[in-house]
């Protein structure tokens, strides 16, 4: 495991490299808005990629490295992500990469898909809605995302779940917002979808 700094326009971001042995892919995982790379769903993800031939890139976002709770407006969120993901994308000499995060990760990388080139996106409980505002649907974040897409969402998840379309594929796991439940399931899912979707890109 590597850790690097890399400056952002709104600070430094914070970085925990994952390598595979022989990695095809590079999948970056951003953290939800008031937790860390160290959340339970992300390290089983990491863990599964790696094992499954893809190198991971946890990042975390400035407002976090600067030790700040409350989250960045969405515009320098993402201008933050892509800062880093070129960086990333620099080291493994241009490997396909795939955007992921959890909750407000998520959203990050489905609007930033298209910016960064990303040839697939990983959702981990993605919010579809503030808890009990079904009105305020972020649904048009994901339809928005031109490559394929998977979605791992809680059954009881109070954030709501994403309509499934043709491209992008719902897996409902046991348990809530953390996806801590069956974490096992979150990986298997993870890993098997990464082999698929990345393969054809090599």
């Amino acid at each position: 495991m590597t850790t690097l700094e890399i400056d952002t326009e709104y600070g430094p971001a914070r970085v925990e490299l994952h390598c595979a042995p022989e990695g095809d892919a590079v999948l970056l995982l951003g953290h939800g808005a008031g937790g860390g790379i160290g959340a339970k769903d992300l390290v089983a993800v990491a863990h599964a990629a790696t094992e499954a031939g893809v190198h991971v890139a946890l990042v975390e976002q400035p407002y976090r490295v600067a030790g700040r709770r409350a989250p960045a407006p969405a515009k320098q969120l993402d201008a933050a992500w892509l800062a880093v993901a070129d960086e990333v994308s620099a080291r493994f000499d241009d490997l396909p990469l795939v955007f992921g995060g959890r909750s407000s990760g998520a959203r990050v990388a489905c609007r930033t898909a298209a910016a960064g080139q990303a040839v697939a996106v990983l959702c981990l409980a993605f919010p579809e809605h503030p808890p009990g505002r079904p009105e305020k649907t972020r649904q048009a974040e994901l339809d928005a995302v031109e490559v394929p897409a998977l979605v791992i969402q809680g059954e009881r998840d109070p954030f709501g779940r994403p309509t499934p379309a043709p491209h992008h594929e719902i897996v409902v796991v046991a348990g809530d917002h953390s996806l801590s439940a069956d974490l096992d399931s979150v990986a298997r899912a993870a890993a098997e979808w990464l082999g698929r979707i990345v393969r054809p890109h090599l």
